[in-house]
């Protein structure tokens, strides 16, 4: 295979076959990543203790929201029960469902791979190890204010999927609606920066030879799930913006008497909404994936079908979302297209199900925890995905539509898909983390309560919907036939409970963290690189890859690993570091400065959080210096991560040399620019839509829009903001001392162009007039938000310029600027000739 870089496999021989590194050079590592001490645990950025944070806080909502559905099922016990007046209870369903999808799957599965990913692609830790502590401290602090809401009764009470016009102020007067629209915009933002640090750290951060045919199957799910969130959160991060914006200022995007639209909520909201549900399969299954072989003993059958099928999985479950749609009154090509769709996205998923079955059929499967939760999350999971298969059929779902039928459904899939994989990992890879394994006797014991009641519970619930009981109904009257099956349904969510209690018990008495590595070893056998012996530091060395299963291919490996042999024995810099690989056949490209801990991601975390709570309560001073200080907060902790270093090429072992720092292309930050990029043009396209939806669905409103002619200096304008973005990095490599001066000024241009178009926009369209008027102002906002960030970096990298600390060797804040400032451009020109063609 030909080398991606020019670089030569052969030199992984020269790694010596015996003898031990210097002990020194262990301590050198193990001085330089340091346990925290005190306060240091809120600073911390090491993935091994922000991973636990993010797990225990994920199922700690996990717990709090199932404290809220047994109490939903105590109320539907029996006929008229009076446990939740209910208002009350409006709050307690929306909060257990919004908290289940946005604050438990979402975040718990973005935790695992933030604390698996690292060990199992033989990292020193992920590329941006500031932003995963961001993102959990903003997640952390949000989510438990938005929990708390649900104590002084401001919690949401329209549903976690919130459809205007319940949710519009005529109807929902208090700010009950504008917890929920600012807190999970909020959260979702979080979910994005994790998406960022997956997608580069397992596309950039993979230990030497682990090609892409090699990586771990959770990886690859990590992958897929990754990219998913980038395409999809942005949908509902526009969605929840725009419904805030028009309860805020009356803009009416929703308000079907002013040439808005309820439906295009809908289509925003479950673009998003339906991915979401394979966002949370595919690490599941990944989990799955990894553990299935290790308990049946013998290599994952079909490794390949499953890749292509989880890639598979992620492209099709865009094309499902208006299967939530169908009593709609969708024309009838259109609802057979997404019916089509609806059953086609389960082959896929069936193509790793069978593959699971085949690998334990072909094995010597062991009966253990992690072996039983495996099985029966493939029972509940097919299950699940067969009642899918019902409501895909158009006929089928108007029936059973907003029935406890579809609640039955969709907790059958999650729980099968989500919950039960989830509960085999934490008992398969608590070993890696804690000093003792958890108790395989009392886990049987979970695993059946578990399985039992869950089944018990949801059920019943299957035949209460094709009885007719609705969903969200609070109570219900004696004699409809739906009282025994409601009764069933709430013993077994104790029994469920009951076994999840004993989940805590077991885990109270034996889980003693860890984070340098467990003491418990690898207990079921597995092969794979996370079971090497690993310090705060990770692995002794980075070994080389040559297989899916290294441990069990090379059972001196762990050994070789531990003594240092092989690359990064010591530290080549006296700092934090990874090696940067290739993308396809990770071959060594850079050695990665690795930023420290820091109190910077926390502050900014806290006052980010403060920027938007206090948006909620309408305590706007508060809110915008909170916004101010968090933006300074975040400057501050980036000024850090771009330092001088001493060092040009350093040896990583064997003789091998790489440089220190790279930019363009080749840069891990030049890849999170561009992601980032992708998920601003992501809500830009979304705003897009929304104004070619309101002028196909409601043209009785529309006004001409402003002539194409008298935008085209504007398009020109922004023309040379592209340019001038792209002609400052040549300036810039030709050692011309004002290159920074042109993207500077570009960057205020697209900012200006912008103002000059609102204004003639606003003199045709006041935003509270129309649809369409709110449309074009709400795309004009998102251009203006595009280039005052733009102008923000452009001061930034000015400032560095002033500092000497932009270089033609050292100017990645240079070429950033340059990449978001010609995006901004990009952005503008698409905007404004857009508006002016939709229905010109």
């Amino acid at each position: 295979m030909r080398s991606e870089t020019g670089f030569d496999p052969a030199l992984y021989d020269r790694f010596p076959t015996k003898g031990e590194r210097p002990r020194h050079e262990e301590a050198q590592l193990k001085r330089i990543w340091c346990a925290p001490k005190g306060w240091e645990y809120l600073t911390v950025v090491n993935n091994n203790y922000v991973g636990i944070y993010y797990l225990a806080t994920a199922f700690l909502f996990f717990l709090l929201a199932g404290l809220l559905a047994l109490v939903m099922r105590v109320q539907l016990a029996a006929p008229l029960m009076e446990v939740l007046p209910q208002a009350t209870y409006n709050q307690v369903f929306t909060m257990h469902g919004t908290v289940m999808m946005f604050l438990f799957a979402v975040p718990m599965v973005e935790a695992a791979g933030v604390l698996l990913l690292p060990q199992m692609l033989a990292a020193r830790d992920l590329p941006f190890p500031r932003l995963s502590a961001y993102a959990f401290w903003a997640y952390a602090v949000g989510g438990l204010a938005f929990f708390a809401s649900l104590f002084v009764g401001l919690a949401p009470d329209g549903g976690w999927f919130m459809y205007p016009p319940l949710t519009s102020k005529s109807y929902s007067p208090g700010i009950n609606t504008d917890f929920w629209l600012l807190g999970i915009g909020f959260i979702e933002i979080s979910a994005i920066a994790g998406a960022i640090e997956i997608i580069v750290g397992v596309l950039r951060t993979r230990a030497p030879g682990m090609s892409l045919d090699k990586m771990p199957i959770f990886a690859w799910a990590m992958l897929v799930f990754a990219v998913m969130i980038v395409i999809a959160f942005p949908s509902v991060i526009l969605a929840t913006l725009l419904l805030e914006i028009e309860r805020a200022f009356n803009w009416p995007f929703f308000d079907a008497t002013r040439g808005g639209d309820p439906l295009l909520w809908q289509h925003l909201f479950w673009f998003f909404g339906h991915p979401e549900v394979y966002i949370i399969f595919l690490p599941a299954a990944g989990m799955m994936s990894m553990i299935v072989p290790t308990i049946a003993r013998t290599e994952l059958v079909g490794y390949r079908l499953i890749v292509l099928a989880m890639v598979a999985t992620g492209f099709i479950s865009f094309g499902v979302w208006a299967h939530h749609m169908f009593a709609t009154g969708l024309p009838p090509m259109t609802a057979g297209f997404f019916s089509a769709a609806s059953m086609a996205v389960s082959v896929p998923a069936g193509i790793q199900v069978f593959s699971w079955i085949a690998t334990f059929a072909i094995g010597k499967p062991r009966f253990n925890t992690p072996g039983l939760f495996a099985m029966g999350s493939v029972v509940i999971f097919v299950t699940g995905g067969l009642t899918g298969v019902m409501v895909a059929l158009v006929p089928f779902d108007w029936q059973v539509h907003d029935t406890y039928f579809i609640v039955a459904h969709l907790h059958y899939v999650l729980i099968g898909g989500m919950v039960f994989p989830l509960f085999a990992a934490m008992y398969y890879w608590t070993p890696m983390v804690s000093r003792t394994a958890l108790s395989e006797r009392l886990g049987k014991w979970v695993f059946g309560l578990m399985f039992v009641g869950m089944n018990v519970a949801f059920m019943p619930m299957h035949l209460a919907g094709l009885m007719g009981m609705p969903r969200r109904i609070y109570t219900y009257l004696p004699g409809t036939g739906w009282d025994l099956p409601n009764l069933i349904s709430t013993i077994g969510a104790f029994m469920l409970a009951l076994g999840i209690a004993l989940f805590l018990i077991d885990m109270g008495r034996r889980f003693r963290l860890a984070p340098g590595g467990g003491n418990a070893g690898n207990t079921y056998g597995a092969g794979t690189l996370e079971w090497l012996p690993t310090e705060l530091y990770s692995t002794r060395s980075i070994p080389v890859v040559k297989s899916r299963e290294p441990l069990w291919d090379d059972p001196g490996l762990s050994d070789d690993v531990e003594e240092g042999r092989y690359f990064l024995p010591n530290s080549a810099t006296g700092r934090r570091e990874t090696i940067v690989t290739s993308p396809l056949l990770a071959e060594p490209q850079y050695l990665q400065i690795m930023p420290g801990p820091s109190p910077w991601p926390f502050a900014a975390a806290i006052l980010t959080a403060g920027f938007f709570l206090a948006l909620t309560v309408q305590a706007y001073t508060f809110a915008w210096v909170s916004g101010a200080l968090a933006t300074i907060a975040v400057l501050r902790w980036l000024w850090d991560t771009d330092q001088p270093v001493d060092q040009g090429d350093v040896d990583i072992g064997a003789g091998i040399r790489v440089p220190t720092y790279v930019t363009g292309p080749a840069s891990h930050g030049w890849w999170a620019m561009v992601i980032l990029m992708i998920v601003m043009g992501m809500i830009f396209a979304m705003a897009l839509f929304s104004l070619a939806f309101l002028w196909g669905n409601q043209p009785g409103f529309w006004t001409k829009p402003l002539p194409l002619t008298e935008g085209l200096a504007i398009a020109a304008g922004y023309v040379g903001v592209v340019f001038a973005a792209w002609a400052t990095r040549r300036l810039h490599r030709r050692g011309n001392s004002w290159a920074t001066i042109p993207v500077i000024l570009a960057a205020v241009a697209a900012l200006l162009l912008t103002w000059l178009d609102a204004r003639a926009w606003l003199a045709l369209l006041p935003p509270d007039t129309s649809g369409q008027s709110a449309a074009v102002n709400a795309i004009l906002c998102l251009q203006a938000m595009v280039g005052a960030i733009a102008v923000l970096m452009a001061g930034y990298l000015g400032w560095r310029a002033v500092k000497n600390l932009v270089s033609q060797t050292r100017n990645n804040t240079l070429d950033l600027t340059c990449l978001f400032v010609g995006y901004a451009g990009a952005q503008g020109l698409v905007g404004t000739l857009f508006a002016r063609a939709i229905g010109a």
